[in-house]
């Protein structure tokens, strides 16, 4: 409940006692490390809770995360080739501008999974086919455009009807940038993508919930255009946006839940890690709220590097600059 309420007052600049953390755990760590990693865990009630060792399976694959292919609603194709990773879209079934005119919505509720509006448009289309589009703009890329974002709008629908207005915190996540820029720019961001955010997030807010948003690669030059749309949370990557931008974007202005360095993971000593975590908590940080802390770890991060993540996690969550 504690750790509830300090989330809810980050987000509201209201005076967190202690910045909200989280640590991820993708399957295929925990299919390479099993107990190890439980151990890890039962070390770290702050974060994980109560852990009891041994109740996991570790070999349980759930969705996207299973080998394999799998045909999405839409019917583009997902595959998977490294069970407990996540799965990516190899058959694109709108490869043409000609389909879009046929092309039409699932029925029924799908929900706006990862991915749902941005992303799904290369799903669709393949990413080189939408780049082009976005370069030629034809009329097809705004039909394209309306018919996702029409289906997400009766998604949020459906979820208004099942919970009702008031306070509640609406999840969306949507991956719009690249390692080191965004893929389209910024300009055509704003007359493409951003209407679609303002209309999503817009309905939400109407009905009085705070709206969460997780989006990997470099986004920060948009950051600001997210905030008009009226998003409470963003959840971003400091590799691809660079600290001193968050800073520069979000400090004040915006509830940062700031993805830490996965890149580094791997490879950092616990030293560099500790470092590196009480930067960002002493650039981004602030006693009057608006930051959480996440971290999230693959199979390729050892096991030492864990411990000291959620050692600096715990070792920080109470510092303010």
């Amino acid at each position: 409940m504690a750790e509830h309420n300090d989330r809810w007052k980050a987000m509201l600049f209201e005076g967190p006692e202690f910045i909200p953390v989280g640590v991820g755990i993708l399957p295929a760590a925990w299919k390479k490390h099993g107990e190890k990693l439980d151990a890890i865990c039962a070390r770290h009630p702050v974060i994980f809770g109560d852990v009891k060792a041994g109740e996991r399976d570790y070999d349980q694959m759930a969705g996207s995360y299973r080998e394999g292919r799998h045909v999405d609603p839409w019917g583009y194709v997902w595959e998977n080739l490294c069970e407990g990773m996540e799965s990516y879209v190899v058959d694109h079934n709108v490869p043409t501008r000609a389909g879009i005119h046929t092309l039409e919505a699932p029925e029924g509720d799908h929900g706006t999974p990862h991915g749902f509006m941005f992303m799904r448009l290369y799903y669709l289309r393949g990413f080189e086919e939408l780049m082009i589009d976005f370069a030629e703009e034809p009329p097809e890329l705004q039909r394209l455009i309306d018919v996702v974002l029409d289906y997400n709008l009766r998604q949020i629908e459906g979820y208004i009807e099942q919970h009702g207005s008031g306070e509640r915190l609406q999840h969306f996540g949507d991956d719009m940038g690249m390692q080191t820029s965004l893929p389209i720019s910024p300009a055509k961001w704003r007359k493409y993508i951003k209407p679609c955010y303002a209309r999503m997030v817009g309905r939400c807010k109407e009905v009085g919930w705070h709206v969460y948003l997780h989006s990997d690669g470099h986004i920060w030059e948009i950051i600001p255009d997210l905030i008009d749309c009226g998003l409470d949370v963003i959840n971003p990557q400091i590799r691809a946006n660079g600290l001193d931008s968050l800073v520069d974007v979000c400090k004040g202005r915006i509830c940062v839940n700031l993805d830490l360095d996965r890149q580094l993971f791997p490879f950092a000593t616990p030293t560099e890690l500790d470092a590196h975590i009480h930067e960002a908590v002493a650039k981004l940080g602030s006693p009057a709220g608006g930051l959480w802390l996440t971290a999230e770890i693959g199979p390729d991060v050892p096991l030492d590097n864990i411990e000291a993540i959620c050692t600096a996690l715990e070792k920080y969550r109470g510092y303010y600059s």
